[in-house]
């Protein structure tokens, strides 16, 4: 094993942090034992190399913080060293000075060039190996900063890393449960059907569809999209849910008990008006949101509608017109005095009445264009001959091929109510 002098600072003189080692490489041992006793003096930890061989074993071993190099040395000149010395691998970053004679713009060039961050002429003034000394300890100290901060980044990235990991499976499990508000997907009444899409844009997202009977005779289709995205907006989904249950006509704010207990509905306007005034009075959210909601009649095909700010509902009639119902009106939960208008029209055998949000009217293609209601009823049309939930599989097909995109940019529900013959009585 080769030797090597290990000095230490002096009893009582204050030393840098941490002691900085110093790795002095010189074939003089007279040069050798000038620079280390000026480095202790000044509190560095000196170690000596009587050639690149030598040094470069005490690299590997015990790294140094400097290298204060002889340039001109037997065997392997302190060119050669220091290229090996930068090519080593290390944790922290070594500081080398190459000491020598030459003086020449070309010959100093090609010495850091090599990988050497400063030079010294030959005699070394102590003032100015100080001075070096110096500015390297800046550059340490900067390295050891940016070396802290980059551990901090990678310790908080990682802290980030398992915090999305953890958020990301909450919000399957949401997605899941969010889904779960919608009890059914698609019923028969015999002589009508309803099926129901609902696609989120993200894990969890603000619209609603669903459907409940009023009695034997009717039934009650809605569909909901809350203003933005995300948790916030499902949550309230999941309140607006509970207050249209299906399945618990005590807890679904558009129907009332009459004096013999029998269960009836509300109009349309009423019941925007009711969520209104709950938007304001119990949801207490900067969140609003559009409603469109039908009172059909399954013997008769007439229905009752309300629209808050929905888009328009589209009939889609047997002969292959397509005509868009409503009055537009304010979004619920925008104006506690807001008023709500209803209107009123009939279903005929085969007809459709489609209800949706504005993720299919404003899902845009490659260049920016959105489908619009003009290439919406294109698409029904084309879907005419499908019924059910076929017919909104293959809408949202074809939707997918537009925006030529595997997941949309909004939310995307729909509501299909199918009337092919009025309900037998009974």
């Amino acid at each position: 094993m080769p030797t090597r002098t290990v000095q230490h600072a002096p009893a009582g003189r204050s030393a840098p942090a941490a002691q900085r080692k110093v790795l002095v490489v010189d074939d003089s041992r007279m040069q050798r034992r000038i620079l280390s006793a000026m480095l202790v003096k000044w509190g560095y930890a000196v170690y000596e190399a009587s050639g690149g061989k030598q040094a470069l074993e005490i690299c590997v071993s015990d790294p140094p913080d400097f290298v204060l190099s002889d340039w001109m040395m037997p065997g392997m000149n302190g060119i050669e060293f220091c290229t090996i010395f930068r090519a080593i691998p290390r944790d922290s970053y070594g500081y080398f000075i190459l000491l020598t004679s030459k003086s020449s713009v070309e010959e100093v060039a090609a010495g850091l060039d090599a990988g050497a961050d400063d030079y010294l002429a030959k005699p070394i003034s102590p003032d100015e190996l100080r001075a070096r000394m110096a500015a390297g300890e800046r550059i340490l100290g900067i390295q050891a900063e940016l070396v802290e901060k980059n551990r901090l980044v990678t310790e908080t990235l990682g802290q980030i890393s398992s915090l999305y990991d953890s958020l990301d499976r909450d919000l399957q499990e949401a997605r899941k449960l969010q889904q779960s508000l919608i009890k059914e997907r698609h019923r028969s009444f015999g002589t009508s059907q309803v099926s129901l899409v609902l696609r989120p844009s993200g894990h969890v997202g603000g619209d609603l569809v669903g459907f409940f009977s009023i009695n034997s005779d009717r039934v009650g289709l809605f569909a909901i999209d809350v203003s933005g995205h995300g948790v916030s907006s499902a949550l309230m989904t999941a309140r607006l849910a509970g207050f249209l249950s299906p399945t618990s006509p005590d807890q679904n704010v558009a129907m009332m008990e009459n004096e013999l207990g029998l269960y009836d509905a509300i109009s349309p306007a009423e019941l925007a008006t009711t969520l209104n005034r709950l938007a304001f009075s119990e949801l207490q959210t900067e969140h609003y949101f559009t409603l469109a909601y039908a009172d059909v009649n399954l013997t008769s095909g007439a229905f009752v509608l309300a629209q808050a700010g929905h888009p328009h509902p589209m009939i889609l009639r047997a002969s292959g017109a397509i005509e868009e119902v409503g009055e537009g009106g304010m979004p619920v939960g925008l104006i506690e005095e807001a008023v709500f208008e209803q209107v009123s029209g009939r279903l005929d055998p085969g007809d459709r009445l489609f209800l949706m949000s504005d993720g299919l009217t404003e899902a845009m293609d490659p260049n920016g264009d959105m489908l619009g209601e003009d290439g919406l009823a294109a698409l029904l049309r084309r879907n005419a001959p499908t019924r059910g939930p076929a017919f909104l599989e293959a809408l949202t097909w074809d939707l997918s091929e537009y925006t030529g995109a595997p997941d949309f940019a909004d939310d995307v529900s729909a509501v299909l109510f199918e009337y092919d013959n009025p309900k037998l009585p009974g």
